[in-house]
Formats: C-alpha cells, structure tokens, sequence
C-alpha cells in the first residue's frame, strides 16, 4: 500500500507483560500470524493477515508491566513538524520524533484530555498492508471524557474536518479530504473512574459473533454487543491482559446510515 496521507491512521501496536500469550490471543480471535522477533528490535513483532503486516504486538517496557493497551499511529510527512503542532496546541510529546532504522521515525503523544497517540513517518515500512480485511485494522474512535479538548485538538493537528451525529449521542466524525478517518466518543458514566482515555481500535472479522466465542474461550471479556449498526455487526473485547480493541463484521450492516451536521 501506498504511504497514507498525513492524519490518517496507519499503525497499530500494543505492549503485552505475556507476548507469547497475546500471540496465541490475536492468532486465534483474529487470525494473525507473526513474524521473527530479534532483541536488537526489542522483540518487537510484526502481526500478518494473509501475509500482510496489519498490526505489531512488544514486550512490555521494564516498570510499565500491567499497563497494556493499543496505540494508533497517525501519518506524519515530518515527525517534527507535526509533533510541534502537538504542543501548539496543548498536547503533550511522551517521546520526541525518533529515528528507527531505516523503518521510519516515530513518535508518541498525548493530546489534552489524556488520549495516547503515536506518529508514523514512513521509511521503508510504510505501514498497514491491508485495512477492512479480516484480520486488520477497520476504523478507531477517541474515548475521552473531555470531548472539547478532542474537538479542537486534532483537526488542529491535521487539518481534519468535522461532523457532529444528530441525535442523544455525544459522537463526532473526523474527516480527511472525503475520507472518514477518525471518530470521537464522550465517555459517560459507564466507563468505571480508572478507565483512562483511551484510542478504541477495531479489527476487521468475517463473523463478530464468532470473534467474540473465540476471545471469551480465551479469557476474554465482553465489554459490549455483539451490536448491529449501519456500519457493520460489532463487539468491543478486552483481552485477558487488559488490552481494549473492538471486532467488526464490515458486510453485515443494518439500518440507515445516521445524519451528521457540519461543524465548524
């Protein structure tokens, strides 16, 4: 695939104490296989969905043990450039652009209300190989608590345009070009007080409700659904280290498609 244009999302990864059993997790709920590790990359391992790389699961780092959770990265043209509009605009750099072999430079931040995000500048890996497919990444949504800080955060950062949902629900929808690349939930009372902010990723399956046997089989939890929607039948999970994520049958939709309203 070609090197995605600045504020899309194009990479994923997580931080598991247990990598071996987030492999036999992910293998089994989302069909990944995994790639050879080495200890100069720090054990980092690429996840594949019929040979294409989709996703990327990493030992945790020494003093950060039962903290796992998926990053998304968006796509940065300059790491640096985009990283100082990050702090423009009130956010917070947890690691400065870094250089990583000949793979790209990355970088990881914070925005406002909390929300962890990370940077991509391609180099030779360029980023998901596949997206919508079984297997790999499909769409994310910001859960924030502090829905205003979101809102002028990131179209801020990348220029992104924005849609309110008509109706009860506190959700808007970044857009980049005619492209929807992003959405953003209020947390409400739900979500326990620890629950920090958070990016929701979800996972292309050819059957939710399959994904979701296999994950709760697993030691899984079922946080909610399976549900169905205009956008497909889908599942939030959190996995049995703590991860969130959501699974998503694209091809089983129901109902219409919501209203949105422009925002400026």
């Amino acid at each position: 695939m070609a090197v995605s244009p600045e504020g899309a999302p194009c990479w994923a990864d997580a931080m598991f104490d247990d990598i071996e059993g987030a492999k036999d997790f992910y293998g089994a709920v989302l069909g990944w296989t995994f790639g050879e590790t080495s200890p100069e990359s720090g054990d980092y391992t690429q996840a594949y969905a019929d040979g294409r790389a989709v996703a990327a699961v990493v030992p945790t780092v020494p003093g950060q043990e039962g903290s796992s959770q998926w990053c998304l990265y968006f796509a940065a043209r300059d790491a640096a450039d985009v990283a100082a509009r990050i702090r423009d605009n009130g956010g917070e750099l947890l690691m400065e652009p870094m250089r990583v072999g000949d793979f790209g430079t990355m970088c990881l931040a914070r925005d406002p209300g909390g929300v962890v995000f990370g940077l991509w500048q391609a180099g030779t890996h360029e980023g998901f190989g596949a997206m919508a497919e079984p297997g790999a990444y499909c769409w994310a949504e910001v859960f924030t608590r502090e829905p205003e800080k979101s809102d002028a955060f990131f179209p801020a950062v990348f220029s992104y345009r924005s849609r309110q949902l008509e109706g009860g629900m506190d959700f808007r929808i970044y857009d980049l070009g005619e492209r929807s690349v992003l959405g953003r939930m209020r947390m409400t009372d739900d979500f326990p007080p620890e629950v920090p902010p958070y990016i929701n990723v979800y996972f292309t399956v050819a059957d939710c409700d399959e994904a979701v046997s296999r994950a709760t089989e697993r030691g899984g939890v079922l946080r909610f659904g399976p549900m169905d929607t205009p956008f497909g039948r889908f599942a939030a999970i959190s996995d049995p280290q703590g991860a969130d994520f959501s699974v998503i049958d694209v091809t089983a939709t129901t109902g219409e498609m919501p209203r949105t309203t422009d925002v400026d």
